[in-house]
């Protein structure tokens, strides 16, 4: 099928003195006062109605504060009336914002992506662990943190605010901690899952079971070092379903390219779920022929690698919405 075209709705959000207002009846206002540590089937914390506004935050926890402490859990489950496992779950995601002033960034000494493997023996010596606390400004939208072995000492960067997870519960009763992505979304931890973006999942239990959080002020791609600029975030999406129709894997859609996000281990194994599911969007919903969208991903396709330090890694296959036919 053919996804609804992305419609960037963060204005509605976020300058509603230009945008028409949602009605109250389509909106939620939740206030989290639960952490669950795993994605599964649980008591929902809420019922949301297909085409309603959720406005919420991620929970906080004492990782955002100063000196560091636990990471909080999910926000969540919400479950989504009339939704079932013949369809597909849309989460356009229409605002994502820093509402706290410190970002926690940690250095394992045997987790990240150069680390040593707490499941392996190694020669080299363990990584320095440590604890990088970023000072935000949301409305100058920049991160600044002091760099104590460098010349320059000190650094300021741009924010791109980020989810590192939305999921719906797993198949077959399962629940994963909040560590793991995979085709129930989870903590893919994609800079792409960001404001503007229409996020596509699976549903695997009747009405969904909706989590989100882990907010990121920014992330570099790969998360090598284990940790993005960990925060609390103000966000809002809307939630709707697509009837009838299936999709093995989460998609994302944006203003400029469709994606795939495929979870597993070795990462090639991530790369080939990715593209082969592009390859078949391409087909069932774009009218291309098989190979010929094969031969096209191998052209023009993009991808990133979202993370190397999750329990499976994911990626993420791109395809520029130029190239797609009008339908």
């Amino acid at each position: 099928m053919k996804l609804r075209p992305v419609v960037l709705f963060a204005a509605l959000v976020l300058a509603t003195a230009t945008a028409a207002p949602v009605a109250a009846q389509d909106t939620l206002r939740f206030e989290p006062t639960i952490a669950y540590p795993t994605f599964a089937v649980r008591e929902p914390v809420a019922t949301i109605k297909p085409g309603t506004v959720l406005i919420s935050r991620t929970n906080h926890g004492a990782y955002y504060d100063a000196g560091g402490g636990a990471f909080p859990g999910e926000v969540g489950p919400f479950f989504i009336e009339g939704a079932t496992t013949d369809d597909i779950l849309v989460v356009e995601i229409l605002k994502v914002q820093p509402n706290h002033t410190l970002a926690g960034v940690q250095i394992y000494s045997d987790f990240g992506g150069l680390a040593t493997d707490s499941r392996s023996r190694f020669l080299n010596d363990p990584i320095e662990a440590r604890r990088y606390e970023w000072v935000l400004d949301a409305e100058a939208m920049t991160g600044s943190v002091d760099l104590p072995d460098s010349e320059m000492g000190h650094i300021t960067v741009d924010l791109k605010p980020m989810l590192g997870r939305v999921a719906v519960a797993p198949a077959n009763g399962e629940a994963f901690a909040g560590l793991w992505p995979g085709n129930f979304g989870g903590n893919m931890d994609a800079p792409e899952v960001r404001e503007g973006t229409t996020v596509y999942l699976p549903v695997f239990n009747d009405g969904a079971y909706f989590y989100f959080g882990d907010g990121h002020a920014r992330q570099g791609e790969g998360e090598v070092n284990g940790t993005g600029m960990e925060t609390s975030m103000d966000v809002a999406f809307r939630i709707d379903l697509i009837k009838g129709k299936t999709i093995d894997w989460p998609r994302l859609e944006d203003e400029t390219h469709i994606m795939v996000v495929g979870s597993a281990r070795p990462l090639i194994d991530a790369f080939r779920l990715a593209h082969v599911e592009l390859v078949e969007w391409l087909e069932a919903d774009y009218g291309f022929g098989r190979w010929d969208a094969y031969m096209l991903v191998g052209q023009l396709g993009e991808n990133t690698v979202a993370n190397i330090v999750d329990p499976i890694y994911s990626v993420v296959a791109k395809f520029p919405k130029r190239y797609l036919p009008d339908r």
